[in-house]
């Protein structure tokens, strides 16, 4: 008899604790059902529109000051060129670089007042194009013609304002 009220006493025992388990896993369940979300939050991405048409406003100065300037000094060299004055064309080369490390600041400048930070990148991304040009100088070697600069001029252009000619272009 000692042993089947000692059975009785295990199982009881064993229920007992086993039922209190089942319950903790259940209110553990039931707060994790609970807590977790059951719509991802909505957050509107920020509005930078504002900010990117005021710096977009201020690089337009750049496509009829330094830009042209650079488009100027480069007519010079291919005419110093064609005329086979090497000075004068490098003298005008040199205005050319230095007209297009000029655009390069002005965009670096004005794009690191952006609010977007993305518009931020592509500037430096943009100027880093026109510096690297600016210093390489691969691109004045291959314009000896006015028809070389009038092929070359606008893909050259596109290839470094395209960072941030995509922002302006809505802006």
């Amino acid at each position: 008899m000692r042993r089947a009220i000692l059975a009785v006493i295990a199982g009881a025992t064993l229920l007992a604790g086993s039922a209190c388990d089942s319950d903790a896993d259940a209110k553990t369940e039931a707060a994790a059902t609970v807590t977790a979300p059951t719509a991802a939050p909505t957050t509107s991405a920020p509005d930078y529109s504002a900010s990117t048409k005021q710096v977009c406003a201020k690089l337009q100065t750049l496509y009829t000051a330094e830009l042209r300037n650079f488009g100027t000094a480069m007519g010079k060299m291919v005419t110093y060129k064609e005329a086979k004055q090497t000075a004068d064309a490098e003298k005008a080369e040199a205005t050319a670089a230095g007209q297009l490390k000029a655009a390069a600041t002005k965009i670096r400048t004005e794009t690191a007042t952006a609010e977007d930070p993305d518009f931020i990148v592509a500037g430096k991304v943009s100027a880093s194009k026109l510096e690297s040009s600016a210093t390489d100088r691969r691109y004045f070697d291959k314009v000896k013609t006015l028809a070389d600069l009038n092929k070359t001029v606008e893909a050259q252009f596109s290839e470094w304002l395209t960072p941030v000619a995509g922002y302006c272009k809505t802006a």
